[in-house]
């Protein structure tokens, strides 16, 4: 009997940590979903500082905690927690830092502005999440990468982890959404994101700081597409074809013929043909 496929699923939003949204709600079920098809899973998501810790029965893993990272010449400790959703028999591993993620915002602040460190947020995220998952020694066959905080792990595990046996034989699956396309990330970030093992080139889709080039950066080292949203941008749309990989088409969460959860489960398979 083959040993189970497994998926490691990194999501911006999961409810009920955050509210409903198609990211979050997609974020608590396609897991339990793919769990319960036969695959194993883990889940990662930021400890937003609107996330309450009580109420949600966050506790800190010490086993996993404890590495520090360097992100713009500063060290930064990377806490790792984790939570269970007992009715969906699954965990969340929560990425948290008090530099990072003590703020009760999410992406903005209360005027509506971009968080200035949201880029070095999204390199800490990424970074912090491939580490934790080598602690872990749990090998995935496919990362699923949903919501623009993601966007750093397909390079970041492509090329710095691409050696490493953990990942090397992962496939990375990308779900775009229309969200945050034409917000700034700090002019520096692109000099902040190199690590060993990537080079100035390998951020050639990155040419500003903005959203809509994380995205095509994410695309870049994807081996698949999933179109989360009905209206994706045309320049993305016209990237991933670029690149010759399987694309998803949209497919609403609440369609009345079939689940989103099989598309999803078969599309993974495909993949691991």
């Amino acid at each position: 009997m083959k040993d189970p496929k497994r998926v490691l699923f990194i999501n911006s939003e999961i409810y009920p940590y955050l509210p409903e949204s198609t990211i979050s709600v997609i974020g608590r079920y396609l897991p339990q979903g793919i769990q319960e098809s036969g695959k194993e899973i883990r889940n990662f998501m930021p400890r937003y500082g609107c996330i309450n810790e009580r109420r949600n029965q966050l506790h800190e893993v010490i086993r996993l905690s404890g590495m520090n990272m360097v992100i713009n010449d500063i060290d930064r400790p990377l806490v790792i927690k984790v939570a269970s959703i007992s009715s969906a028999r699954m965990q969340v591993y929560f990425i948290d830092n008090d530099d990072y993620f003590h703020k009760k915002s999410i992406y903005e602040d209360a005027e509506g502005n971009f968080l200035e460190d949201n880029d070095e947020r999204a390199i800490f995220f990424a970074r912090g999440i491939l580490e934790t998952v080598k602690k872990l020694r749990w090998k995935p066959d496919i990362v699923h990468c949903s919501g623009w905080i993601s966007h750093l792990v397909p390079l970041y595990l492509k090329k710095a982890f691409k050696n490493d046996p953990i990942f090397a034989d992962a496939k990375v699956v990308l779900s775009l959404y229309d969200e945050y396309m034409d917000s700034l990330f700090d002019p520096g970030m692109k000099s902040k994101i190199p690590v060993s093992g990537i080079k100035s080139k390998d951020l050639d889709a990155f040419k500003a700081p903005d959203g809509i080039n994380l995205a095509k950066l994410a695309i870049q080292y994807a081996d698949a597409v999933i179109l989360g949203s009905e209206n994706i941008r045309p320049e993305l749309m016209e990237f991933s074809a670029s690149r010759g990989i399987p694309v998803l088409e949209y497919f609403p969460i609440d369609h009345p013929e079939g689940t989103y959860i099989q598309k999803f489960n078969e599309f993974y398979d495909k993949l691991l043909e």
